[in-house]
């Protein structure tokens, strides 16, 4: 199915209703609203919460926050945070692609309550019914957009739902080694997981970054290479599945660099060094930037080479790649979707900003002087929270109130 023209990829084909007959409250009319505005509140609490564990804060939780802090932080802002907005996204994206509606109303309120009652459950247990409910939500939604797919005989996104059922296979086995007291094992999971979603940006941002690029650029035409294209994702999900299952590190460390030489010929192919001028154009190419430094830092970690912690190349896929992508794209496709201009203002600039810095002082801080690793953190967790608030502040009643061009969705 061929994909909608640029500035319209994400937004179907709706009619105009008039203002009488406008609903007030529109905050589950499509997938984006409530898991957008969740989702990033979520980020800038979980952060919040994370850096008053790191600075001795006391907190009373009950199962993972007990049984394993880190893995708390790790399994939330990749199962809690990324899932909502990529659920969000892809509620919304599957409508555009397809022209049907994907879920709505009581529907996705019950989705949304889904997800938060795993975000509670995680937290504070019990333990066998919080694993249960956070496990039950990715393969929810992902059966919802399956079956309008199938409806749609859309089969060349069915990888989505495939995709969406493996995060929430991984999600479970992060619960079963959690609650087996394998916190190393979790975090494999952890690991696989991230692989997952950077394999999501990496898809997703192949449709779409050169054909923003080419709309907003004159003249623009992106250069593709055929061999790159068919290896940028089996390369991309090799290296983390090879590092999420310890394998010899020389052949991840291979992987790692074949995966980071296709992301920089697709960078070099879309010509992202000639993108300036254009914020809510530009953070899409600075975030795929982080995929080819996060594999090359994976594969100096893998050889031990100039000492890189592993912890660094996951940070560089999850504050820079995944953060940065997260940014760009509910910026964007909430403007697109509540009927304002897609130009990037003031606070959508310091949105992308702070993330940016973010990544940033969490990666090449630490590479600069590690000695100073939780000042970086810190300070890195605070240009997150505050970058995520900012868009809570900036989004929030658009994403309530009706388009204010009087279209649904």
């Amino acid at each position: 199915m061929k994909i909608a023209e640029p500035d319209t990829v994400f937004v179907a084909t709706p009619q105009r209703r008039s203002p009488e007959h406008r609903p007030r409250f529109a905050l589950f009319d499509l997938g984006f609203r409530p898991f957008y505005v969740c989702g990033a509140a979520f980020g800038a609490l979980a952060l919040t919460v994370w850096l008053l564990v790191l600075s001795g804060v006391p907190l009373s939780g009950g199962y993972l926050p007990r049984a394993d802090p880190i893995g708390w932080h790790a399994h939330e802002m990749v199962f809690g945070f990324a899932a909502a907005i990529i659920v969000g996204f892809l509620l919304t994206a599957v409508r555009a692609w397809t022209g049907r509606d994907t879920a709505n109303g009581a529907a996705l309120a019950s989705l949304v309550l889904l997800w938060l009652a795993g975000r509670v459950l995680v937290w504070s247990g019990p333990v066998l019914p919080a694993a249960i409910v956070d496990s039950a939500f990715l393969p929810v939604a992902a059966t919802l957009l399956l079956r309008v797919l199938v409806k749609a005989g859309n089969r060349r996104n069915y990888f989505i739902a495939v995709v969406l059922l493996a995060f929430g296979a991984l999600n479970a086995a992060f619960h079963g080694f959690a609650i087996d007291a394998r916190p190393d094992l979790a975090m494999r999971a952890v690991y696989a997981s991230a692989g997952i979603v950077v394999l999501l940006v990496s898809v997703i941002g192949g449709r779409v970054i050169p054909m923003f690029t080419a709309n907003a650029m004159p003249g623009f035409v992106a250069r593709r290479w055929r061999f790159v294209e068919l290896s940028v994702a089996p390369l991309t999900l090799a290296a983390f599945f090879a590092d999420a299952f310890a394998l010899d590190r020389a052949f991840v460390a291979t992987l790692a660099c074949l995966a980071c030489g296709a992301h920089l010929a697709r960078m070099i192919g879309w010509r992202s060094y000639s993108v300036r001028g254009r914020p809510i154009l530009a953070i899409l190419h600075l975030a795929y930037a982080w995929l080819p430094l996060g594999f090359a830092l994976l594969a100096l970690a893998s050889t031990g080479w100039m000492r890189v912690p592993h912890s660094l190349a996951m940070h560089a896929f999850a504050a820079g790649a995944i953060g940065g992508a997260i940014i760009a794209m509910i910026t964007r496709t909430a403007r697109g979707h509540t009927g304002r201009p897609l130009v990037a203002d003031k606070r959508d600039v310091a949105c992308y900003a702070l993330v940016m810095a973010a990544g940033a002082l969490r990666v090449l801080g630490p590479l600069v002087a590690f000695s100073w690793l939780s000042t970086w953190i810190l300070a890195a967790g605070i240009c997150w929270v505050l970058a995520f608030a900012l868009y809570v502040a900036a989004y929030a009643a658009p994403l309530v109130r009706p388009r204010e061009d009087g279209k649904p969705g």
